[in-house]
């Protein structure tokens, strides 16, 4: 079994491969190229209204790679809906060493000092892959999502890549598009130039994110 490295991470999401493990107890790794795959096109981004209306009070202090292995451990925890997680060890260890390269980012929910929500994801070129999220607070994950896409919308990304179709997902306009229409879209995207932190301030990212929103709704 090869040894799970930021190297090998990095190409083989440049080649539309991602890994899982069965369980957080597991050793071995599986490694997924589905026929279908998920995307979130960032042009075509939808916010339920309810949920505007809640990201304009700022309910969380939302930030930014402040506390990526933590971000990392709350995924991997079980959840009602989630009993396993296959984020093991071994996944843990490389992505925090692909964090340490700039290679993968968290974005964070903070309330009276604990994260309560939160996402992460891996960056190559303009191209973002999203790996898993977690919830603790109502509408956390949600609200992590909308800052992560404000940014990458700022910050010239050109695809979002949520891997597989999910309910929760598709309410924010993802859908699955085939193999061949994916790797297309990569291609593109890996080799083109973006910028993660083209903006610290949150609060006036996502201000003008939803203000472009409104302008096109």
């Amino acid at each position: 079994m090869a040894i799970l490295t930021p190297e090998l991470l990095i190409r083989a999401y440049a080649g539309g491969v991602f890994p899982m493990a069965e369980s957080a107890e597991a050793d071995d790794l599986l490694w997924f190229d589905p026929p279908f795959r998920g995307v979130l096109p960032l042009d075509g981004f939808h916010v339920p209204r309810r949920l505007r209306k809640t990201l304009r009070h700022f309910p969380f202090d939302v930030r930014v790679d402040s506390d990526f292995r933590q971000t990392m451990a709350h995924c991997a925890e079980p959840a009602p809906d989630r009993p396993q997680t296959w984020i093991n060890a071994d996944i843990t260890e490389a992505y925090c060493q692909l964090h340490a390269m700039g290679r993968a980012h968290s974005v964070e929910c903070w309330q009276d000092g604990a994260m309560v929500g939160g996402l992460y994801g891996v960056s190559l070129g303009a191209a973002f892959f999203g790996e898993s999220m977690f919830s603790r607070a109502t509408d956390a994950s949600k609200i992590a999502l909308v800052h992560l896409v404000a940014r990458l919308t700022a910050g010239g990304y050109l695809l979002l890549d949520t891997q597989f179709l999910t309910e929760h997902l598709s309410q924010f306009g993802a859908k699955e598009i085939p193999r061949h229409r994916y790797r297309a879209q990569l291609s593109k995207a890996v080799a083109a130039p973006a910028d993660f932190h083209c903006l610290e301030d949150e609060r006036a990212l996502l201000s003008d994110f939803l203000q472009s929103l409104t302008q096109t709704s």
